[in-house]
């Protein structure tokens, strides 16, 4: 079903285009696609579809939302951002962190994901507690996920893959290590990983190997490990609902 994207000014789309390219000087100048993607994604990942409360509408600069355990250290993502953001006081918080979170993946050689602007930004912090928790597994992720969000099976493995970016950091998560050998780099080794077993120096968290331990999600993995092409597009595609939850619903 077609979403009813709503219009904004040509003002607007300038000034968006503009922070694109700054977003992209800065992302790649400093290396930190992976905590600019996991700002995005945890500011998103707060939907509620039941309750129509919560994601991408520009609360996690909130230092509430900030103290919330998941989203430890991405105080820094926030800071970092902010003089890009000063520079564009037309752009929505909202669509300023999910345009960050496009740029984040498509730096780093993952897929050219579509950006809609028109997010509106909201002044109430979602409750603690709707982020998935890395040391639980499948029931726990189809909760968070297709119960809470209202995405589906695919949408956890893809956005899972995700993981490719960026490593896991103790003293915010109390893990420590990255899922990839190339951190930085956006690609399907996540998968490719995930199936060889552990190995000295890389992580795989519970809910990593959770998704091979349910026959639905496995056989995605499976098929996202063989094909990047295919988990690119449908990673293009989870990306796209992630960053839109509550946003222009038909």
């Amino acid at each position: 079903m077609a979403k009813n994207y709503p219009t904004v000014s040509a003002e607007y789309t300038t000034a968006v285009e503009k922070a694109r390219r700054k977003l992209r000087g800065l992302i790649a100048e400093k290396n930190i696609a992976p905590i600019i993607l996991r700002l995005a994604w945890h500011g998103a990942g707060t939907y509620d579809y039941k309750t129509k409360t919560g994601g991408p509408k520009g609360t996690i600069r909130n230092a509430e939302e900030l103290a919330h355990g998941a989203n430890a250290g991405l105080d820094i993502a926030v800071k970092l951002l902010q003089p890009i953001k000063d520079q564009f006081p037309i752009i929505t918080y909202a669509d300023f962190y999910q345009l960050a979170g496009v740029v984040a993946v498509e730096i780093t050689g993952g897929p050219t994901i579509p950006f809609h602007p028109g997010r509106e930004d909201a002044p109430v912090v979602p409750v603690e507690g709707r982020l998935p928790d890395a040391t639980k597994g499948v029931d726990h992720l189809r909760n968070v996920f297709n119960d809470g969000m209202g995405l589906t099976d695919l949408d956890i493995v893809t956005l899972s893959g995700a993981h490719t970016l960026g490593r896991c950091h103790k003293e915010r998560s109390g893990f420590e290590g990255a899922w990839t050998p190339n951190p930085l780099q956006f690609d399907n080794t996540y998968f490719t990983e995930l199936l060889s077993g552990e190995k000295e120096g890389l992580i795989q968290l519970p809910s990593d190997k959770a998704l091979l331990e349910d026959p639905v999600t496995r056989e995605l993995v499976e098929l996202y490990a063989k094909d990047e092409d295919k988990f690119f597009e449908d990673y293009t595609i989870s990306h796209l609902k992630l960053s839109e939850l509550g946003f222009a619903e038909a």
